[in-house]
Order: C-alpha cells, then sequence, then structure tokens
C-alpha cells in the first residue's frame, strides 16, 4: 500500500486484496489447511496452513507491516510466541542477549528458566543508563531487548541510544511494542530491527483472541517465519480474520486509550489514599520529556501505589465496581490487577523487588469507557481504603 497513505487509512484498507473477492468488501476466512500446489522451489513456499501462508495470514502480516512502516511481518499464535520465535532466530547457537531489567513476567521467565537448556544466555542492563551496557557485551552477544513501555511500571528506556549501541556493536536492536502500539511508536522508523507484539492486546482489542507478531527487517522476518514454521506456532485463519477486524479500529481506540489514560493518571495523583503513579504523560514522570519527544501519545497503560501498600491494594481490587479485575490489557474494557499476582508471579519476591514491582502495585488497563464513569468508580473504590 502507497506509504504516504495515513494510519487511518492503513488500518483499514491495508492489506486489502485487488481486487476485491467476489466484490466482499470484508474478506472471508479463508478455512481451509491445504492449497493446490505449483512447482515451489522451498519448502516454506508451499502453501500449507502451518506455513504461515495462507491468504489471511498474508493479508494480516501486510497490514502490520504497513502500520509500522516496516519491511514485513509475521503472525504467531501467541505474543511469547512470537517473542521467544524471534529471540531464538536472532540468538542462534549459543547466543547472549542484553535485556531490559524490568521485563513482562513471561519473557523474563523465558530467560531465567529456559535459555540456559537451550544453550543461550543474558545479562540484564539498566536501559536508562548507556554507560553501563559495554561492560556487560560478551563476544556472543547477538541483541538488545527493551520495551518502548515497561511493563508494569512504565519506564520509557533511552530508545535511540539502544539503537546507537546496537548499530555500534553489530547487534540486532529488538523492542517489545505492545504497550505503545503503532498508533505511539513505529519502532522501524527508529532504527529498530525488530518489534514483537503481542496481537492479544491493543492490536485486537477485545478480549477474544490470542496472538502475536513479529514486524521489521524483511531478512530477519523471513528467518523468523522459518523458524516458526518448524515450531508450529501458526495462527489459525479465524483468529487472523478478528486480528485483522481488531486492526481496523486501531487508531480510534488507542487515542480513546491515551486520553482517558491520562485523565485518570491525573485524577489519581490528585488522591490523598494514592502515594505514586506510573504514567509517562503525567510531567513528574522520570522520563516525560523523552516520552513526549518519542511517542505519540502515552498509551493505555498506568500503575500506581496506595500509601497503604498490599491490604489497601487488596481493598481496592475489591471496591471496584466497572472496571474488572482480571490479567491481560489493551482492550476495550477496564482491567485492573496486581502484577505480583498475576503477569509477574512466577517472578520470585526478590526478583520481583530488583524490578520494582512491588506486591502492592496496582496495574490499570484503560478501556473506552465513558471518562466520567471511570473516575467515579475509581474515586468511590479509593475512598474506601482512604
Amino acid at each position: 500500500m502507497d506509504e504516504g497513505y495515513g494510519i487511518e487509512t492503513k488500518a483499514v484498507r491495508a492489506g486489502q486484496t485487488r481486487p476485491l473477492l467476489e466484490g466482499a468488501v470484508v474478506a472471508p476466512v479463508f478455512q481451509s489447511a491445504t492449497y493446490e500446489s505449483g512447482d515451489e522451489t522451498s519448502y516454506h513456499g508451499i502453501r500449507y496452513l502451518r506455513l504461515n501462508n495462507s491468504p489471511n495470514h498474508l493479508a494480516l502480516a501486510g497490514k502490520l507491516a504497513a502500520l509500522e512502516n516496516a519491511e514485513s511481518a509475521v503472525v504467531a499464535a501467541s505474543g511469547m510466541a512470537a517473542i521467544a520465535t524471534a529471540l531464538f532466530t536472532v540468538l542462534g547457537s549459543g547466543g547472549h542477549v542484553l535485556a531490559h531489567r524490568t521485563l513482562y513476567g513471561g519473557t523474563h521467565d523465558l530467560l531465567t528458566k529456559e535459555f540456559a537448556s537451550h544453550g543461550l544466555s543474558f545479562d540484564l542492563m539498566d536501559a536508562d543508563d548507556p554507560g553501563s551496557w559495554s561492560a556487560k557485551l560478551r563476544p556472543t552477544t547477538r541483541a538488545a531487548y527493551v520495551e518502548t513501555i515497561t511493563n508494569p511500571l512504565l519506564e520509557v528506556c533511552d530508545l535511540e541510544a539502544v539503537v546507537r549501541f546496537a548499530r555500534e556493536n553489530e547487534l540486532v536492536a529488538m523492542v517489545d511494542n505492545t504497550f505503545a502500539s503503532p498508533v505511539n511508536f513505529r519502532p522501524a522508523e527508529h532504527g529498530f530491527d525488530l518489534s514483537l507484539h503481542s496481537g492479544t492486546k491493543y492490536l485486537n482489542g477485545h478480549s477474544d483472541i490470542v496472538a502475536g507478531a513479529v514486524i521489521g527487517r524483511a531478512d530477519l522476518v523471513e528467518q523468523v517465519t522459518h523458524r516458526l514454521n518448524h515450531l508450529g506456532g501458526t495462527l489459525d485463519p479465524h483468529a487472523c480474520f478478528l486480528l485483522d477486524r481488531g486492526l481496523k479500529t486501531l487508531v480510534l481506540r488507542v487515542r480513546q486509550h491515551n486520553a482517558s489514560a491520562l485523565a485518570l493518571a491525573r485524577f489519581l495523583e490528585a488522591h490523598p489514599a494514592v502515594a505514586l503513579v506510573h504514567y509517562p504523560g503525567l510531567t513528574g514522570h522520570p522520563q516525560h520529556t523523552r516520552a513526549t519527544r518519542l511517542l505519540a501519545g502515552f498509551g493505555g497503560m498506568l500503575s500506581f501505589e496506595l500509601h497503604g501498600g498490599l491490604a489497601s491494594a487488596r481493598q481496592f481490587l475489591q471496591s471496584v465496581e466497572l472496571a474488572i479485575v482480571a490479567p491481560s490489557l489493551g482492550s476495550v474494557e477496564t482491567l485492573v490487577t496486581r502484577p505480583a499476582a498475576t503477569a509477574h508471579l512466577g517472578l520470585s519476591r526478590s526478583q520481583r523487588a530488583a524490578s520494582g514491582v512491588t506486591d502492592g502495585l496496582v496495574r490499570v488497563s484503560v478501556g473506552i469507557e465513558a471518562l466520567d464513569d471511570l473516575l467515579d468508580d475509581f474515586g468511590q473504590a479509593l475512598d474506601r481504603v482512604s
């Protein structure tokens, strides 16, 4: 699709088959596992559902690449399938990765509990302290891995320095862009080689599928696709269809998430029961200036601490009425959770403490409900613990 189109247009039209199939404005679900063979010269060119090349896969991949102004994309059965496959591909045999010390719990578990058995290694770095990174380099270091906005403390690390460091040391620059989405940050435009997503979250936006995506340099995406083909982490055609449909409203949804989250963060910051709010849109956030420069919006995620700690956090979660106490994020409904009891439950208490994830931390995925209704709900719940 013409790169000159706006992101709103790309969200609706990119990846669409031309001419329209039988004139259908909405492409159908191709509920077929196998396709007619031609004279393929590569195993990965065979038309077969597991090889991630059905019409639904290809249309979806085209839309994702267009949204981030990247060369290529591939979808996977989950965000962790995308992340794990990309890391295994880039690191190869015996590789080492430098990863930000604050990571999504599933990614942290992958590094700490699975890497050693695959002959891989890692070091955690402070992604806001570029001067400390060189000391952690090894001859086998092949990638630098960060998150655009970290989960769950909403840090915005020095993304520009990460890309420069990767270039200077011939590393693959990888970023989990789930929290920002292509609306707020497009990694390829900033020099990242690969962007990873849990498509379950903002890309789909409706809490009804699990999916993942790898977007970026065509040569690397091709290698990831080949590895994914062997591992079998294929997204089924109906899920592809739903994700494609969800993407059509991505820009509208994310802009509402951005606006409501900023208003809610300001509301929480002023409430006497709240000790600290983590949200890059607040002027007091340590990376607010950087976030303002790099991001088109600050996202729909925030987290906060209550003066009463764990007991108050539990009371708050018991008191909300409109917000739903549930894991996951990025959907149309507002979700609240304690990361220590969900996404970061696999970490030990000391690991959580080292990452700044306290037992009383509350994470909020702000939905698209009426803002006044959200503020009323959070206000009445906080009044019960203040």
